[in-house]
This record gives C-alpha cells, structure tokens and sequence, in this order.
C-alpha cells in the first residue's frame, strides 16, 4: 500500500480526492488558497482536514524516508533478507522501524558485546537450542571457552557471558519489543510519588497512581513538569509476569532441557535490565508525545476562537495598562486605530492621586468622545476598575469599559515590530495601544504576538516547540485568510500570513505603499517586489482594496473568477453599482431556480467556487467576525466579595482546557466551571460545549475568598 491510498484508508477521504490534494500541495499551494479556491480539486475539504492531512503526509513521508535508510544501513552490512525488507516495508510507524533495526544498529560496548569479544557467542547459541540432552554437557562445554587472557577465568564466567548474549538476543527481537509494548500499555499504571520535602501545586500527584491506557492527557503533562521541577518522581509500572510469561512461552522450546535454567535466567535479565527500562522510556515518550498533541490542539483551537472574537467597530477607545509605581499609562485610540493621545495618571498606591487622574481621564473622555475604556487585566487591574467606574459616573457621555486579557501585551511592547510601530513611545505606553487595539480587532492586533504568549493554552512550555510553532502558525494563517486583510491598512505582520506572502514580501507591501501611496486595486501589489505571478495566485483573493474601481477588489472572489462573476450579474441582468448598493437579494434565489449546477456549466466554473461568488456578491468587503456576539461591557464594579452562592450572571469563556472552562464574569478572578458543570449529559471534553469568547450564563456555586477561587456552574439555570 503506498502512502495516498494509506492516507485514503485512514482518513475515510478518496483516493481520487488524496491524489489531487496532494498534487497541488506539491506545487506549492498553500492550504488556505486551496481550502478557499480549489475546492472542485479537493472535494470541499477544509483548512482543518487539509492541516491533518498534511501533517499526516508529512509523518508517512518522513517514515518511508526512515525504511529506506535502515534498508541501505542494513544492506551494507551484507544481511538485507527479502524477510527483513518485507518486514520493514510492513511497519506502520517510526518506532517498529527501529525495532527491526535494532540488531543491526552499531552498539557501544555492552556486556553481550564483550562475551562476543571473547568468542562466547558459540556458547550463547548451543545454549539456545535448547536440547533435550547435551553430550558433553553445557558445563564441559563451557570449559573450552575458559581463557584468563580474554578475562574468562572459569565455566561460571564462560556461561555467565553467553547468557548476557542470550539477553541482548531476546531484547533485541522486533515482534517481542512489540508485543512487551503493547502488553505494558494495556496492563500498566503510570505512578508518581513526592521526589522533594515541601508543599507544591503537584501535591495531588505526591501518591497517584493510574491506568496507561486511561490516563488522560493534561496529567501526563502535570507529571513531567512536576518531575521536571524535581517535585515528583514518575514512573511506568507492570506486573512483571504478564511480560515473563509471554516471554518464556515465545522463547523457552524446551522446558525439559537441561539448558532451561540458563535461558529462564537470561530471559528474566533481559527483561528487568534491558527491556523494562527501555519500554518505560518509550511509553513515557508516546504518552508525552500524544498529550502533547491532545494539547497543541486544545491550544490551537482556542487560540482559533480568541483571534475570531467580534471586533468593536467605529468606535474611539482608550487603552488603559494598569500599574503601581510607574503609574497607569493611557493611550487613546480613534475609530481606525490610529493613536490620538498618551498620558500617565497615578490613581494606585503609592501615590493615589485620585482627583488629578479622574481629570485627565475625564478630559480626554470629553475631547475624544471616548466610547469605551479597555483595561488590560494584569496587575492593579481591580483598582483601576473601580477607578475607572467611579470616574464613568461623573459624566454622562455613556462611555463603557471592558477588562480585556493583556496576555503578550508587554511580549509586543519589548519587540523590535512595537519599536518600529511606535518608536517614541516606551513599553508601557505601546502596551496601552495594544490593549486599546485588541478589542477594536483582536485579530489584527494579535498576530503581532507569539501565539504561546497569548495565555490560552496549557503547559505550552512543555511541548515541543517546533511542532507548537507550526500548528499555532498554521492557526492564524488560516484564520487572517479567512477574515481577508485591507491591503492599503494592514501593518506588515498581518500580511505576513495571508497565502504566499511571507514577511520580507509583507514588508515590500508596507514600504511600496509609504513610497506610493494607496494601492489602487488587487494587481497593483504585483509591483511590490518579490511577489510574482505564484505569490500574486495564492494571496491575491484574501486582500481587499475598498477604495478600487472594480467592486470584485473588496471581495473574496479571486480574480481568477472575475470573468465569471461578471458574466453571472450580466446573465441575471444585475450590475456592479447593483453590488455596491447591495441589490442582490434575489440573486441566489434566481441560480437555484434555474439550476445552479447547469449556471455553474455555463460560466465555466465549479458549482462550490459559484455559490461562494454569490456570497461575496450579495456582502461586498463583508467580515465574517460581525455575526459573533460582541465582548460584554461594563459601567460598574462586582468584587469577589460580593458574590453570593446561587447568583446567575453572564460572562465571557477566557480559556478552555482538558477538565473545564474558565470564564470571565467581571471580578478579576476568572471562575472555573469543571467539565461535570458544564451540562447534563456526558460530554469527553468541555470543547464540545465551550469555545474561547463564548457569552455564557453561569451560576455561583462556591467561593473562596481567601484563596480567590470561584465554582461556577452552568446546570439547573
């Protein structure tokens, strides 16, 4: 089976539809141009199926690359079989190649590769035949081997040897490692005990003890780190019997012969010296391995619907970062997200200047016609609220506030692209505009920051970085190019991840356009240099230029598609100043009367690519974040102290992970509501209910105080 139909068989996608995926994947398509524009190629298979697939793609690719390798190591040594090769090309994964390998591998000095120095390896085998009767006996053999010069002093240390070779043998063997595998991983518990004296966030993990098989992925993780810190000491146990008895029915032919001491012997070696710990490290690395993957894409789904949040638009905001000391530093934003004013007020401890700060606030509110405040939730956050809610109700402009996450706020303050941004301005001030900014269009302002410093995920530091970097990447690569980008107003980092433009051609864009001017339509990026006839294919749908000539500019129909779409409004009898002034009510009606696989046919085009023309006729320049449900603003103060068991509020999902949610409902201190909250029915993990930005309704089922804790739940409301 080569490695499409494998793809095919696992993914349930056909053949015919994996053939051609995959052929413009090697092209060099990109995943979002294909999700969007060849979904007659692909079947319709979206951004989320074509990602999997291409990681998939990529793993059967790098393990054949490993067959091939092994096989070339292998033959070189003169003992490739026709077994060997049909047994390696049988292998499903990286780790069953290795197994096959294992013999062959070039070892460092072990005891069995001494015995075999010592020319003990004759002995090994006679002793594995395992013969009813041996004549001379095992013992006499072992007399030929005696030779103080190669350090065998006498028959003990001659069967001593081969015993050692008869370990590495059984250890060494692909179907038993294989088996042992999966016999530990059916049959085996992961334990943790206390490695250090102290109190820890591990102490649930001091005497824990639980099923392989069962174990779910967010205490794997909890448990390396824990070890990691040296709180913990973790472990992979099984009943060792279940595996010595596998093994002496595979291995032991003989039970009556006179050499069955000797193999039980090596058999029980190889097992407590050689396989057991190399099994447990294994497991470990593929418990590790797939929590890190059930993470990675909790994360990425998270961060999915973080970036995805409705923007405030048209709306004047200032950014509010909170502090102490340095004071609070305010930065006022207008409707396009250009910076207006900065100030610095001090309302906290040390200084409390509370009726200077209410004046400036207050000031800059009636200047600006400020619609609302963002306040980043970090520290002396809660004092800024109820400064910031006092303050509201000396004036009647019907301002609003919202405590928005500044997670990566201060990430993006210290970078290079937020000195290039704002060059005069310190840290904190930059900071101020991106908290003003992420709730105008969180996804915009966002992409500037490393998605792992966003602070939706769990144990992110754990991972293997690169593959986080590249699902994450993956992530908002999709989720720019669903939404599109204002060609002439995106900064450079925004660019940098629509289809075929990477971030030198991102920063071409934004210096052709300080050196020329607005760009006029789509095709005047291709003079910006490094972005050719492939870059242009691949990006060109997902940029909009409101302000050109041709409507199509605005929106998502590629221009590839324009001939049609305009021969589709001639054959209905519509126009562009039709589309401007959305007059296409009818149109889909229309097609679907007449047929929309016969109109398909005569534009010359697919029958998805036409419904998804019609779309973007009937919404020209349309963002699909405008149907969410707005972030909740505020005009006054709750405490966590006010809270009362029973009371039913709304509040918003700030991150969702393996045992529950967490959510926002206005007192600094998110609640969590544990998976068991979330519903009546069962549900294996609370993302089939809850999504990052979610507006949900909560009731206060406990609250600690001291330990600033809240139990929310979501049943009997």
């Amino acid at each position: 089976m080569d490695i499409l139909e494998r793809l095919s068989q696992e993914t349930g996608i056909k053949l015919s539809q994996i053939e051609s995926t995959v052929k413009l994947l090697d092209e060099g398509n990109t995943v979002p141009f294909i999700a969007r524009y060849r979904k007659e190629v692909t079947g319709g298979l979206d951004d989320t199926v074509l990602r999997e697939l291409c990681d998939r793609l990529g793993y059967l690719r790098n393990l054949e690359e490993k067959k091939n390798d092994v096989k070339n190591l292998i033959e070189a040594q003169g003992l490739l079989t026709p077994e060997l090769c049909e047994a390696i090309d049988a292998a499903e994964t990286v780790t069953e190649v290795d197994d096959i390998y294992r013999p062959f591998r070039p070892k460092r000095k072990t005891r069995a590769s001494v015995a075999k120095e010592r020319g003990l390896e004759p002995l090994a085998l006679l002793i594995l035949e395992q013969r009813s009767a041996y004549e001379p006996s095992i013992e006499e053999e072992a007399e030929k081997y005696v030779d103080e010069e190669k350090g065998v002093e006498n028959t003990k240390d001659a069967i001593s040897g081969a015993k050692d070779i008869i370990a590495e043998i059984v250890s060494d063997n692909a179907d038993y490692r294989r088996e042992i595998r999966r016999l530990t991983f059916m049959n085996g518990t992961i334990t943790s005990k206390q490695a250090s004296e102290g109190e820890s966030v591990y102490e649930q993990y001091y005497d824990f003890c639980e099923a392989v098989k069962t174990v779910p992925p967010h205490r794997i993780l909890a448990m390396n780190r824990g070890e990691k810190e040296d709180f913990l000491k973790v472990s992979v146990n099984v009943d060792a019997d279940i595996i010595l008895n596998y093994l002496f029915y595979m291995v032991i032919v003989n039970p009556a012969s006179p050499a069955f001491r000797y193999v039980a012997s090596a058999i029980c070696d190889s097992y407590d010296r050689l396989i057991a710990p190399s099994i447990e490290r294994e497991i470990r690395s593929t418990l590790f391995d797939d929590a890190g993957e059930s993470a990675i894409k909790l994360f990425s789904e998270n961060l999915k619907n973080l970036l995805m949040q409705a923007p405030i638009k048209g709306k004047t905001v200032l950014g509010y970062d909170p502090g102490y000391r340095t004071g609070c530093k305010l930065a006022v934003v207008d409707k396009t997200g250009m910076v207006l004013d900065t100030a610095v007020i001090y309302p906290t401890k040390p200084h409390e200047r509370i009726a200077q700060s209410k004046k400036v606030v207050l000031d800059l509110i009636k200047k600006y016609d400020i619609d609302i405040v963002s306040i980043g939730n970090g520290t002396a956050s809660a004092e800024s609220e109820l400064f910031i809610a006092e303050t509201l109700k000396e004036c009647n402009s019907g301002t609003k506030y919202i405590v928005v996450s500044e997670s990566g706020a201060s990430v993006y303050s210290a970078s290079k692209q937020g000195a290039e941004e704002f060059p005069d301005f310190d840290v904190t001030q930059r900071s101020a505009v991106s908290i003003a900014r992420r709730l105008q269009d969180p996804l915009a302002e966002l992409v500037k920051i490393d998605p792992k410093a966003i602070g939706v995920g769990q144990y992110q530091h754990d991972m293997k970085q690169a593959r986080l970097d590249e699902a994450l990447t993956g992530v908002v690569e999709d989720c720019v190019n669903a939404v599109g980008v204002d060609l002439n107003t995106a900064s450079y980092s925004l660019l940098s991840y629509i289809a075929g433009i990477n971030i030198t051609a991102a920063k071409n864009i934004v210096k052709y356009r300080d050196e020329n001017g607005e760009f006029k339509s789509r095709s005047a990026v291709k003079k910006v240099p490094r972005i050719g006839d492939k870059a242009y294919q691949q990006c060109a749908g997902f940029l909009r230029v409101p302000g050109s000539k041709e409507i199509l500019d605005n929106t998502g129909v590629h221009p590839e598609s324009y001939d049609a779409a305009k021969a589709l409004l001639s054959e209905f009898g519509y126009s562009a100043d039709d589309v401007k002034a959305g007059g296409l009510k009818s149109l889909r009606r229309d097609v679907r009367s007449r047929g929309a696989a016969l109109v398909a046919e005569r534009l010359g085009i697919g029958e998805p690519t036409l419904m998804d023309i019609i779309s973007e006729l009937e919404k020209p320049g349309r963002d699909i974040r405008d149907s969410l449900a707005a972030p909740i603003l505020r005009d006054r103060v709750i405490e966590i102290g006010d809270l009362e068991v029973g009371m039913i509020m709304k509040g918003t999902v700030r991150n969702v992970i393996d045992f529950g949610a967490f959510v926002d409902i206005g007192v600094h201190q998110d609640g969590l509501v544990h998976i068991s909250e979330i519903c009546d029915k069962y549900i294996k993990h609370p993302s089939e209910m809850l999504s990052v930005g979610d507006i949900v309704t909560v009731k206060i089922k406990s609250v600690e105080v001291n330990k600033k804790r809240i139990g929310l739940t979501m049943k009997g409301i």
